[in-house]
């Protein structure tokens, strides 16, 4: 692979660079500073999907070593510091009775980012639902709208003369999808009749949070973010274009239309009508988000194929080891363009104004070798994708910024402590932190 070079002075100067990170994947302290159990406590300890079972650790221990890593973001010239908040941390039942400890934890985080020179992006939810409300039901009752209305309502009060820019959430379509119709992640439940529910309660959540967030902190910056991949048929068939057709819906489309005021994509997906159980008068006005951005988060591109053996979609990726193209460790394809294809895709929405590619990275089998990670694999598709990045500003696409996933390796949901997707290696038995080389390339980028 000779991907291009991207060029920093082909992006505008107040173009936002970062870097990405959630609390539930690198904070650890599971039980510390009176921290509540979350979902993900419950289910690696459970043992499901991973080879063993895994016990709530310290994953990255960003509770006490915060400092550490936020001393390597101002090391490697990264001025923009995107994070999340664990809600079982503020509210340890996830409703009720606050834990100080938990709010005097993020003031000194977002305190020491500002004294670096470091803006924090604060996500509110990064998929860490309280355990005590998955066990009134989680996403799938209509009280968890209100249950997280509670939790924005905390943040915002205890932050908002920290943190301006706020994501609401991070990919519904994934921590809906994976943890309540697949059950590859937490909390493990399977069934359209989990799912459907399930997210249209998450959108619900995610349109009055924004209104709250609004109406508590004018002046706030406010967005979500959303998975999305670039989409071709395997075919050039119309059976593969159609199928094409119905996985945009499904991966693409489903999550950032309501919030757009446009509704459920029904018409190429027709299962969603069984979406009739869940709504209520006024939801279709209550979905809709008050946005200031929209968070794009691209790392690959899919091929699709018509399959009358899948339910409800009658159509199934075809994976990149069957294909003969480049892939990460994680099996996703490395594709630069995809990148600019869904920013297109994306921009094309009247009501985007301003969007940001709040993810974007791969994983990789790195080795530490006499003190050094020489991932010239993640430059390579750094360079890919940024180059194409360029592309969609030299383009007119209102992309405004760009943060790398992640920091650091970390806990990588279902593949466990397996992928390493940071621009920081870190040594699990030791919590050894290096910057890989990867890390160096992106500073000397931002130099330029």
């Amino acid at each position: 692979m000779h991907p291009e070079q991207p060029d920093r002075s082909k992006f505008p100067n107040d173009f936002i660079w970062g870097v990405s990170t959630s609390a539930p994947q690198t904070e650890g302290g599971a039980t510390d500073g009176s921290r509540g159990a979350s979902i993900w406590d419950e289910f690696q300890s459970r043992g499901l999907f991973f080879r063993k079972k895994i016990e709530p650790g310290i994953t990255c221990d960003f509770l006490h070593r915060y400092k550490e890593d936020i001393d390597i973001i101002h090391q490697l010239g990264i001025r923009n510091f995107r994070l999340s908040i664990a809600w079982p941390r503020i509210l340890p039942d996830g409703k009720g009775k606050v834990n100080q400890a938990g709010i005097d934890f993020y003031r000194r985080v977002f305190d020491y980012c500002l004294s670096k020179g470091i803006t924090p992006w604060v996500t509110l939810y990064h998929w860490d639902l309280p355990l005590t409300l998955e066990k009134e039901g989680g996403w799938t009752n209509r009280a968890s709208v209100e249950w997280f209305c509670d939790y924005v309502r905390v943040c915002i009060d205890s932050f908002k003369d920290q943190v301006r820019h706020w994501m609401v959430m991070n990919e519904p379509l994934v921590f809906t999808g994976a943890g309540y119709f697949i059950g590859v992640h937490a909390p493990g439940r399977r069934g359209m009749n989990h799912f459907l529910p399930a997210l249209h309660h998450a959108l619900l959540a995610q349109g009055k949070g924004s209104r709250l967030i609004r109406s508590l902190q004018p002046e706030a910056m406010i967005g979500s973010t959303f998975s999305c991949s670039q989409l071709t048929p395997y075919n050039d068939t119309d059976n593969d274009k159609a199928a094409v057709q119905r996985m945009d819906a499904l991966l693409n489309r489903l999550m950032i239309e309501p919030a757009l005021g446009l509704g459920y994509p029904i018409a190429e997906l027709p299962v969603l009508k069984r979406l009739e159980n869940s709504m209520q008068p006024g939801d279709e006005k209550d979905l809709i988000a008050d946005f200031d951005f929209v968070g794009v988060q691209n790392y690959t591109r899919e091929v699709v194929t018509a399959s009358r053996w899948v339910p409800y979609l009658g159509a199934k990726l075809v994976p990149a080891k069957k294909r003969a193209v480049p892939y990460t460790e994680m099996g996703w394809e490395i594709h630069p363009s995809s990148i600019y294809e869904m920013i297109k895709q994306f921009s094309s929405y009247p009501q985007v104004k301003k969007l940001f590619v709040t993810e974007n990275g791969a994983s990789f089998r790195d080795q530490l070798v006499n003190g050094q990670v020489d991932d010239q694999n993640r430059i390579a598709y750094f360079k890919g994708y940024i180059s194409q990045m360029q592309k969609a500003v030299h383009d007119g696409f209102p992309v405004k910024g760009y943060f790398v996933w992640s920091l650091t390796d970390n806990f990588e949901w279902a593949e466990a402590y397996k992928q390493r997707f940071g621009l920081v290696y870190i040594d699990f038995s030791t919590q050894a932190r290096t910057i890989k080389n990867s890390g160096y390339w992106y500073t000397n980028f931002l130099k330029q």
